[in-house]
């Protein structure tokens, strides 16, 4: 089996690692990576869909933490899992080295991407 050519990043690292890893910590990771990263456009797109997929998010849990009524009780465990299967997910894809674009997020995220890059 061939070896794809991998592209390091300002880290050092193989740019689909360090892709995943802007999803490792949800909006943490996004939020350092986007602005540690120099090189890799495929990472900084990773960084900015992970910040802003998962601020939103966590702002609702916070939200739904603090209010202290029936729906939040419901809202806040699908909150949760919502955010478990997008993890996991959008880890997964950007470790297989995909710049996948998630509905709406992912469009933001290119636009943003290319008014950074200018």
């Amino acid at each position: 089996m061939e070896e794809k050519n991998k592209k390091t990043t300002t880290l050092g690292l193989d740019e689909n690692i360090e892709g995943a890893l802007c999803y490792s910590l949800g909006l943490i990771t996004g939020i350092l990576l986007l602005f540690i990263e120099k090189q890799s456009q495929f990472v900084k797109f990773h960084a900015i869909q992970s910040t802003s997929v998962f601020l939103p998010l966590f702002l609702i849990q916070l939200f739904t933490f603090f209010s202290f009524t029936f729906a939040s009780l419901i809202l806040s465990p699908v909150i949760v899992l919502l955010e478990a299967i997008l993890w996991v997910f959008l880890m997964y894809k950007a470790f297989k080295g995909e710049r996948y674009k998630l509905p709406v997020f992912g469009d933001f995220s290119e636009r943003l991407l290319s008014n950074l890059s200018v």
